[in-house]
């Protein structure tokens, strides 16, 4: 099965692998990671890589990532695309608290634009409720002052991350979405519909903890289709999601060169229709 490398993203153009900052932080996403030297190694590899999407938040660390990315890679190369997210922040015991107040948002804005050294942001998504629990509240007032920001020239696009097909559909008819992020992966299917729905209007879909996020995939079949490919299997879950749809973006994480190179690899497996159908089922609802 053929699938293409690039994706538009907003305005851009990405390649459909890319990277996820989250895990430059220390355990737990909090406080400073355990090796800086290699979080910054790592970032530079991806890059020259070809990796040309990091995806980061100032609620990492918090501030941590923003900072490793800005040390590791300002002045940022062409055609480098920052995605940041808005809408939490970090209590003083590692807690993720919500912050749906517009005032929030717009501080949190100018953090992050000042954490990363850039006068605008390329993409910042608007992060509602906790992953898996869904909030069905109304989004329009917090997306209204980032729109607000985004006529300032402090936004160039905004996205959604943690939302419901309702709550897409309200964003949508207020303004322009460059992307959705949602959990997603081999096991977690619930956005399967909205996935084909958002592809066909050609609007990218970015999956969060892609590997099962704390709770890695854990599946024997995943790992006999993986040793018949001769890769991990959390490379072959990886490639499933290159396979699914082609408006999937990837942003797998990593504080590793070692386990980049592992992620980046997966972009090159080829799967069959036979693969991806044994894939499929492992995470098909039972009945």
């Amino acid at each position: 099965m053929t699938h293409p490398a690039t994706h538009s993203l907003g305005s851009f153009t990405v390649n459909r692998m890319g990277y996820g900052a989250m895990q430059l932080a220390g355990p737990g996403v909090f406080g400073p990671p355990r090796d800086p030297a290699e979080c910054i190694a790592v970032l530079r590899e991806a890059v020259e890589s070809g990796v040309n999407h990091i995806d980061t938040s100032d609620f990492y660390g918090p501030e941590v990532t923003n900072m490793l990315i800005r040390e590791a890679l300002s002045p940022y190369p062409e055609g480098l695309v920052l995605v940041t997210k808005v809408g939490a922040r970090r209590g003083a015991d590692a807690s993720w608290i919500m912050t749906p107040e517009p005032a929030a948002l717009v501080e949190q804005v100018h953090g992050n634009l000042r954490n990363l050294g850039v006068e605008a942001l390329d993409v910042v998504n608007l992060r509602i409720g906790h992953p898996f629990s869904p909030d069905n509240t109304s989004l329009a007032e917090r997306f209204g002052a980032l729109q607000d920001l985004q006529r300032q020239g402090l936004i160039r696009h905004l996205g959604l991350s943690n939302v419901t097909a309702a709550q897409i559909a309200e964003a949508r008819a207020i303004g322009e979405i460059a992307c959705v992020q949602n959990a997603y992966n081999l096991v977690q299917r619930t956005d399967d519909a909205l996935i084909d729905a958002l592809a066909a209007d050609g609007i990218p879909y970015v999956p969060f903890f892609p590997l099962g996020g704390f709770s890695p995939l854990q599946s024997a079949a995943l790992n006999a289709l993986a040793a018949k490919h001769g890769v991990t299997s959390m490379q072959l879950a990886l490639s499933w999601l290159h396979h699914r749809a082609q408006n999937i973006l990837l942003i797998p994480g990593t504080s590793s060169r070692a386990h980049l190179r592992e992620n980046l690899a997966a972009a090159n497996i080829a799967l069959s229709p036979e693969d991806m159908a044994a894939l499929d089922a492992i995470g098909a609802p039972a009945g």
